[in-house]
């Protein structure tokens, strides 16, 4: 009961089963080559198939242990015997059931123990019945089929498994949290951190895996009254977080979007676009390439949890006379369907609220109507009143306990998915530009006005002032440097483009009938200027995994051997190719300095920005990483260490930090000087402080962000730096900034003049941004 399980599914053969998928072939091929073992462990009895270990059912070793008792002459091993098999079935218990059969097998298990170890003919006579076992396929084969679990192909997990998972990892079996006793027994430890202080709080991660994610929320928050609880709630393009929720923000993707957005020349999108189809021949838009895969991974990777549900819609269908007389076909490719058209991760209808509460909320409504629509003009062969009829148990208008339990199943699989389909698939097909394919991200969506940014800040200040803001987290595609570089190929797509042509004319001798495809390689030209310096071996790990992501040619299910290792071979090519190397060593070059402001944009931006900032491990300085495993590289603490301590001495930090720019000492430096005056003055950047736009005014205003925090602190921030004409490279920072014009930033009146927490000039008035950003490329004011 702990676990979602269903324990009738369609198929018989699995009823009051666990499914394992873990054979490599199978499983009567496994079991005839032998690699299916029954072993001894003391006074317990295992299966194991390689590096995996199955218990064995108490009562099927009746056989076993009366035959050995009877050669042992053992009295006590008989009754060890008869007692195993007086023990109750484990279906149908009830916890306090559950709890005594567990003590009882438990303590049959040590006197079996102590008698195998007192007892030497018991010892030989059950070793001699483990071998005859293990030596007559049949037998052994009758012993397995006695089992709470069957042994199976690992591919069968796709469409058979009648448990629900965390995504598509087999081995992690859902939890019926929403049950009191499960949420209690679960997070004992957790609550008792809370309780005891030792914790401040807690980042929830994947809620909408739940069954009913504010129940969760609401029981943790009840618990932890005090406690900062953030949720891991990915936030879709339109989509807020559920005023209802007891919790004090999300952990930062929608920030994430929010301010790479900012660093995107919507003028590049035309001329980005017409260069990626050119190169790749794809010329389909964002949301066709997403749904297709979104359906490839629910055919791939969540046909069970699809058949789980169409089953729940049978059970639905048969008690309502209009629509019992649908095959399972029709309800599956509907329900297939209203998945793929989902446009959010899932809706939060609490169909277990009762018969008079639970409803809909407005957005939940125009999101299911939304899909509902999709699937109709997408699919006119479905049968209409079928769709509408979904529709209403979506919006519980056709109520009762099937029918929401159906609404709750649903809700449950959208979600991943979203997860498999977009983030881990579609975000390495659709590769018009790789900063956009981030988590939380929408790759369809083209740049951020100045405008929006300050709305967005200004609604978080209001709503959510305690969120987390992330630039870089654990499970992010690329880190905030990889993507701040990335970004400036939407101000030089002309420059983009001819480059790629240059590239691919140089590498394409080091292709092999046609791999790797034009995608894939577009990709790896990205690749290699948002992560330059990268070495071969790291290229070659991420290039492979970015493929098996993309399900094309090759995957994690099915992998292509001959595909993969003339990937390998291009890479192993290119990086040989020393003029190919020194032309994208020049390329980056170009984009170096700047892609370096743009960082330390995106710092400054999360550091003073409403919320709460989040500085992922090793980003305190110029990090370069790729997805994981890539960004769970060791982190050089020793190189951070060294350069903070420097900082901490210099007479003129400033400058120290100029000087060993390619240390990343500018950024370190940053983030130390921002901490510094959060530490100081709280109560300008807390929940109680105001956010408040200020806006630049001349030729080149559009390319200054600048705001104001509690009315003591000014952020000021350029974007767009490549359009200032100027030519950022490594140093001095004035090279850039002369671009700036004469723009000008009226700073807010008052007593005292402006002190920049950088570079410790000081201003009044209305000042000049390229005077303002003169010695560092971004400003942090405060009042004297």
């Amino acid at each position: 009961s702990y676990f979602d399980v269903d324990w009738d599914p369609p198929e018989a053969k699995l009823r009051n089963l666990v499914l394992l998928p873990v054979l490599g072939d199978h499983y009567g091929k496994v079991l005839e080559a032998g690699e299916i073992k029954l072993v001894r462990e003391g006074g317990s009895f295992v299966f194991r198939y390689h590096d995996h270990t199955a218990p064995v059912a108490p009562r099927s070793l009746d056989g076993l242990l009366m035959t050995a008792a009877r050669r042992a002459g053992s009295d006590p091993l008989a009754f060890i015997a008869d007692a195993y098999t007086q023990l109750p079935l484990a279906t149908a218990l009830d916890r306090q059931s559950t709890t005594r059969r567990h003590r009882d097998k438990e303590v049959l298990r040590t006197q079996l123990y102590r008698l195998c170890r007192e007892d030497a003919a018991v010892r030989t006579a059950l070793d001699e019945g483990v071998a005859a076992l293990n030596a007559d396929v049949d037998a052994l084969d009758a012993l397995l089929s006695r089992q709470n679990h069957r042994l199976a192909y690992w591919r069968t997990a796709g469409r058979e498994l009648s448990y629900r998972r965390f995504f598509d990892v087999n081995s992690l079996v859902g939890l019926r949290t929403e049950d009191e006793q499960v949420f209690r027994d679960t997070h004992g430890l957790v609550l008792d951190w809370l309780h005891r202080g030792v914790l401040d709080g807690v980042r929830v991660d994947h809620p909408d895996g739940l069954r009913d994610p504010e129940q969760y929320l609401r029981r943790l928050r009840a618990e932890a009254p005090e406690a900062w609880i953030v949720a891991e709630k990915i936030l879709e393009t339109g989509e807020s977080l559920p005023d209802s929720w007891p919790v004090d923000g999300t952990t930062g993707y929608e920030f994430l979007t929010r301010t790479c957005g900012l660093l995107i020349d919507p003028e590049g999108e035309e001329p980005l676009t017409r260069a990626y189809a050119e190169f790749t021949g794809e010329r389909r838009e964002w949301a066709e390439v997403a749904r297709e895969k979104k359906l490839l991974c629910i055919r791939q990777l969540l046909g069970g949890d699809v058949n789980r549900l169409t089953s729940s819609f049978i059970d639905v269908c048969e008690r309502h006379r209009r629509h019992r007389d649908y095959t399972r076909h029709d309800l599956h490719q509907v329900l297939k369907e209203f998945i793929a058209s989902f446009p959010v991760y899932r809706t939060y209808v609490r169909a277990d609220a009762g018969p008079n509460g639970g409803g809909p909320s407005d957005e939940d409504t125009a999101r299911i109507q939304a899909a509902t629509e999709d699937v109709r003009a997408r699919r006119p062969d479905l049968d209409r009143p079928l769709v509408d009829f979904l529709r209403d148990l979506l919006l519980l208008r056709v109520r009762g306990e099937a029918e929401a339990e159906l609404v709750m199943r649903f809700q449950q699989v959208t979600g991943p998915a979203m997860a498999k389909g977009v983030e881990d698939t579609a975000f390495y097909c659709y590769n018009r530009l790789l900063c956009l394919n981030e988590v939380g991200g929408d790759p369809g969506t083209f740049g951020l006005s100045v405008e929006s940014f300050h709305r967005a800040c200004e609604e978080t200040q209001r709503r959510w002032p305690r969120t987390l803001l992330a630039s870089s987290t654990h499970d992010t595609k690329r880190s905030e440097d990889v993507r701040a570089r990335l970004c400036l190929l939407s101000e030089v797509p002309e420059k983009w483009r001819e480059a790629v042509a240059r590239w691919a004319a140089r590498a394409e001798r080091h292709r092999s009938n046609g791999v790797p495809d034009r995608n894939i390689e577009y990709l790896f030209y990205q690749t290699l200027v948002g992560a330059w310096p990268i070495d071969q071996d790291r290229m070659m790990r991420y290039l492979e995994k970015a493929a098996r992501e993309a399900k094309v040619h090759t995957s994690w299910i099915d992998p292509c051997p001959a595909y993969e290792e003339a990937l390998r071979a291009f890479v192993k090519g290119v990086f040989e190719d020393r003029d190919f190397v020194a032309e994208v060593a020049a390329f980056v070059d170009s984009l170096l300095g700047a892609g370096r402001i743009n960082s330390l944009t995106l710092s400054l931006l999360k550091l003073t920005a409403p919320g709460v900032p989040d500085i992922y491990q090793g980003t305190e300085v110029w990090d370069l990483s790729l997805v994981d495993p890539d960004n769970r590289r060791p982190v050089d603490y020793t190189l951070r260490r060294g350069l903070l301590a420097a900082l901490e001495e210099a007479p003129r930090p400033l400058d120290l930090a100029l000087s060993r720019s390619e240390e990343g000492a500018p950024k370190l430096y940053l983030i130390r000087q921002a901490l510094h005056l959060r530490r100081r003055r709280p109560d300008l950047f807390g929940v109680d402080g105001t956010y408040r736009a200020l806006f630049a005014r001349g030729e080149k205003a559009g390319h200054v962000v600048a705001y104001c925090r509690g009315e003591g602190a000014i952020t000021v921030v350029p974007r767009l730096v490549l359009r200032l004409g100027s030519g950022p490279e490594h140093g001095p920072w004035d090279r850039w900034s002369r671009g700036l014009g004469d723009t000008t930033l009226p700073l807010p009146e008052g007593d005292g003049a402006w002190r920049d927490e950088l570079s410790g000039d000081e201003f009044r008035g209305e000042v000049q941004v390229a005077g303002l950003l003169r010695r560092f490329p971004v400003a942090l004011l405060t009042r004297r």
